[in-house]
């Protein structure tokens, strides 16, 4: 398939990673597709930011299967270490006011409208935190002094999943960011993400990504 545009086309394109000290991401109970019209104000920021950030385009390679990812976050990692203060500042408050262009009601609406547990706010940010250890939903329930049963009726009510498909989520989500940005083994992979075996790493990926590992790999330039 050929894409063409007669007139004038431009595409800005910015990645970032969001961290919070409770390890509970903004956009959790929200993961659908935004979208919404780009201001003249967002193209001056954008444009702001391409300034600032020099040496961070994609475009090295007009083949798209050429994307080396893992050389490309080392090379910003070290220019971030470069970076001055006031760039970084700068380029926070940037971040900010483009996430809260869909922070908005009409855009960024709760699932749930009763306020969540604290005890299933800590659970969750516990699981975050400690991907790397084998977790069970017998841990998760004695680390807030309650029945299993109970808890898991309480995590379902407040997330809408259950405490074990939660904790594979967000355990193959780290594996994810794993293999598109390193060159890691499956095996360490499984290993650091909490799995004691590969085979078993391997059966809740794929029931997670409908890919196998390797295939995901492939799909994102890395080569095991």
């Amino acid at each position: 398939m050929q894409l063409n545009c007669d007139e004038y086309l431009s595409q800005y394109f910015i990645q970032f990673f969001e961290e919070s000290p409770d390890g509970i991401s903004l956009f959790n109970q929200n993961r659908n597709v935004m979208k919404l019209a780009a201001s003249e104000i967002d193209v001056t920021l954008i444009k702001q930011m391409l300034q600032n950030n020099p040496g961070r385009g994609i475009n090295r390679s007009d083949n798209p299967k050429v994307y080396e990812k893992e050389t490309y976050y080392k090379e910003y990692r070290s220019l971030n270490d470069k970076m001055k203060i006031h760039q970084k500042f700068e380029n926070q408050g940037i971040l900010l006011q483009f996430i809260s262009r869909f922070l908005s009601d009409q855009n960024f609406k709760q699932k749930h409208t009763q306020t969540t547990s604290s005890k299933i706010l800590d659970t969750m940010s516990y699981v975050q935190l400690h991907l790397s250890e084998n977790l069970t939903v017998a841990l998760l329930a004695k680390r807030v002094n309650q029945n299993q049963d109970y808890f898991s009726k309480q995590f379902l009510l407040h997330t809408g999943r259950r405490p074990l498909n939660y904790i594979h989520e967000k355990k193959i989500e780290r594996a994810q960011y794993l293999i598109a940005t390193t060159d890691k083994a499956f095996l360490e992979i499984a290993l650091d993400t909490g799995f004691s075996n590969l085979p078993h790493f391997s059966k809740i990926f794929k029931q997670i990504v409908s890919l196998t590992p390797g295939a995901f790999r492939n799909q994102n330039g890395q080569v095991n």
